[in-house]
């Protein structure tokens, strides 16, 4: 029986009818349903390779998964190609609605992630990115500012320290190939060569710590006159300290370098005075705001194309910021 088939007797016989039909009239009616749970947005999040930076990144990404609501599915391609070609194609296959990428190559990745877009899965960059219109936005550091900041600080140093005169190796990783290195190797010569009594004597690539202490401590060798070595990243950065400590030249060879991490909080807070100044990213700000884009995206929210995040000076003569930057760590990821 229908609604459409109920009806009730006439007017004269209402007080005896009434009670009846409201029942049939409740009875026969559709019971009410609970609106549908509406699915939540399902994103893949790829880092490549597992250090503080990319560890830090994951946590932001979870944070805003929780607050938006996010069904976050996390991997890491581990610097290879064929991984990360083959992480695309498994979340193709599961149809995730957007991807989350640090991509290995600005040329290389383009392809699967192109085949992804096409699929309708939205794609969003971050640390480093493709040269590609499709994806919906990239979530950067400013990496020329990552090298000016630390060449500032350097550069105040050599001339507050050293009567404005030093020698200085650079340690690098140009041969990656990745626009960022070139931008940060520039920001930090632009700034470190305004001084008038700066020369540079040496540059070489080495992003991994074990290689980039025996390049450095190769270049002190070949050097001895140099005093101020800035690196790259932060795995040169905890190679060019390891070297000069091996070296034994504490006190009279100061490091400079970029990305902070907790070992390199505890380098700027250690007594032998090797490392003066970092500058660092924010990795937890980029992962959150890498899912949240995403979510926008997805939702239809407009976004901007790209948005580059300012570095953050450490130096080890304001320990209390390097202190604070430890507990937040703890915090992060306790």
């Amino acid at each position: 029986m229908t609604f459409s088939n109920v009806s009730c007797s006439a007017s004269k016989v209402f007080t005896i009818v009434f009670v009846p039909c409201l029942i049939v009239i409740s009875g026969c009616s559709k019971p009410s349903q609970a609106p549908e749970e509406k699915a939540k947005p399902r994103i893949a999040g790829i880092v490549f390779q597992e250090d503080q930076f990319f560890r830090l990144v994951q946590y932001g990404m979870k944070g805003a998964a929780a607050q938006y609501g996010v069904d976050l599915l996390l991997e890491n391609s581990s610097n290879s190609p064929d991984k990360e070609i083959s992480l695309v194609d498994t979340y193709i296959a599961g149809k995730v609605n957007a991807i989350v990428i640090s991509p290995l190559s600005e040329t290389g990745s383009v392809t699967a992630l192109q085949r992804a877009y096409d699929s309708g899965i939205k794609v969003i960059t971050y640390n480093t990115f493709i040269k590609a219109d499709f994806p919906g936005s990239v979530i950067e550091s400013d990496q020329t500012d990552l090298g000016a900041s630390t060449g500032r600080a350097a550069a105040k140093y050599i001339v507050g320290k050293l009567d404005g005169k030093a020698t200085i190796a650079m340690v690098e990783f140009i041969s990656l190939g990745l626009e960022s290195a070139h931008q940060r190797v520039n920001g930090f010569r632009n700034e470190i060569t305004k001084v008038p009594g700066v020369k540079i004597v040496a540059e070489q690539d080495a992003w991994l710590a074990p290689e980039a202490a025996t390049v450095v401590e190769n270049i002190l060798t070949a050097h001895p006159d140099v005093n101020v070595i800035w690196a790259a990243n932060e795995g040169g950065t905890v190679g060019a300290v390891t070297g000069v400590r091996n070296s034994g030249k504490g006190g009279r060879v100061a490091v400079f370098g970029t990305d902070m991490s907790e070992q390199l909080a505890d380098f700027l807070l250690a007594e032998d005075g090797v490392l003066r100044a970092v500058t660092g990213q924010k990795p937890f700000e980029i992962g959150f705001m890498a899912v949240e884009t995403a979510v926008k995206v997805v939702g239809g929210t407009p976004v901007e194309k790209k948005v580059a995040l300012p570095g953050v000076l450490f130096e080890r003569d304001r320990p209390d910021e390097i202190k604070a930057y430890k507990q937040r760590l703890l915090e992060l990821t306790k």
